[in-house]
């Protein structure tokens, strides 16, 4: 699959592959929030707006990446008008987080305009109306009449809110509906939202990491998608937790990241050395080049090779970039190999046979 949302290329696993039967074993309540309460509640940080722009002022500083706000300045005045006019709006969806907060899954564009509207400024503009109807032309929230303000303060918006019904449960269920329900603007990837899940140290090691000057090289311009991070996730989860693969790919990352949120268990320095050698020494035998087949890079050709020789290193004697080089030139000729990276790459099977074979390929280096 080429990740169209960005300009690198990346072949990775076509969306197709990616089904998985979940149990959803979640509750729902519905509940209704008054505008203004529902300002004040972001404001505290107890509704959190996952988002990937760090130059976005307008959102809750949480512990992740940072979005874009992709509404055009007419949806959000249209959005505040039908407010003003009584008109019913689109509920929102919230997900409780074991700290209580909540989540936002569904309805980040509609509360990002509040909270502008309420603070006076959006994307570093005043924001006064401009695309609505003449009595409400050039407000803002501190100029509108007081029987307006108060419309607007006491308009209802309804959230639907769902807990997993066991505290530290699998994020699967959560990130599937995820998928199902994000509306924004512009598609989230599959990263995005596991970043919005499972933020914290761990989501920063993997930032870090990605920045490896090496890395870089090979995977070129930094992903808008965050697809550099993943690739560099799914490392460390086939590095340190193989033997745990299950498919779907998406499911196994989301909960390797759960599991290791905070990364003690295996050791950040461990995380970062087996990453750091591995590309390095990939980039020396190689160069930019690595891990492509054709003109896009393989994720699976990356993950199976890095994994390769990163245990290579581990187990030694040192791995010369000329003993790499020849390994890798005549692993990508083996066609049981190439079958294992050209499609179904996230299939159990497919992994374990990609994986064997550079395992194998690296260690008579």
């Amino acid at each position: 699959m080429t990740d169209d949302l960005n300009s690198e290329l990346v072949d990775d696993v076509d969306p197709e592959e990616e089904s998985a039967d979940y149990s959803f074993d979640l509750t729902f309540y519905g509940a209704d929030y008054p505008v203004d309460g529902l300002v004040k509640r972001l404001a505290n940080n107890d509704i959190v707006i996952p988002t990937f722009d760090p130059d976005n002022e307008l959102v809750t500083d949480v512990e992740a990446f940072q979005r874009k706000f992709v509404w055009k300045k007419i949806q959000c005045d249209r959005f505040v008008e039908s407010l003003l006019l009584g008109l019913p709006v689109p509920g929102i969806f919230l997900v409780q987080q074991e700290n209580k907060r909540l989540l936002v899954l569904d309805g980040q564009q509609r509360l990002v305009t509040l909270a502008a509207f309420y603070s006076g400024v959006i994307n570093k503009k005043e924001f006064a109306l401009e695309h609505v109807q003449k009595k409400f032309k050039g407000a803002t929230y501190k100029s509108l009449e007081e029987a307006d303000r108060r419309t607007l303060d006491d308009s209802i918006i309804h959230a639907t809110v769902i807990k997993r019904t066991a505290e530290g449960q699998d994020l699967g269920s959560v990130y599937s509906l995820f998928e199902r329900l994000n509306s924004g603007g512009t598609q989230l990837s599959a990263h995005e939202i596991r970043v919005a899940l499972v933020p914290g140290p761990l989501m920063h090691l993997v930032r870090e990491m990605n920045a490896a000057p090496k890395w870089r090289e090979i995977f070129g311009p930094v992903s808008k998608t965050l697809k550099d991070h993943e690739l560099v996730l799914r490392f460390l989860a086939l590095r340190f937790s193989a033997d745990k693969y299950k498919s779907p790919m998406k499911d196994y990352l989301t909960s390797f990241a759960q599991k290791n949120r905070e990364p003690g268990g295996i050791g950040a320095d461990k995380m970062k050395a087996a990453f750091s050698s591995t590309v390095d020494l990939v980039f020396a035998a190689i160069g930019k080049d690595a891990f492509r087949i054709g003109r896009a890079l393989n994720a699976a050709v990356f993950d199976s090779v890095m994994i390769g020789v990163s245990e290579r290193i581990d187990a030694g004697p040192a791995l010369t970039s000329v003993a790499l080089k020849a390994a890798y030139e005549k692993l990508l000729t083996d066609k049981e190999y190439l079958a294992a990276v050209g499609k179904a790459t996230a299939r159990e099977d497919q992994v374990a046979a990609r994986l064997t074979k550079a395992r194998n390929a690296f260690a008579a280096a």
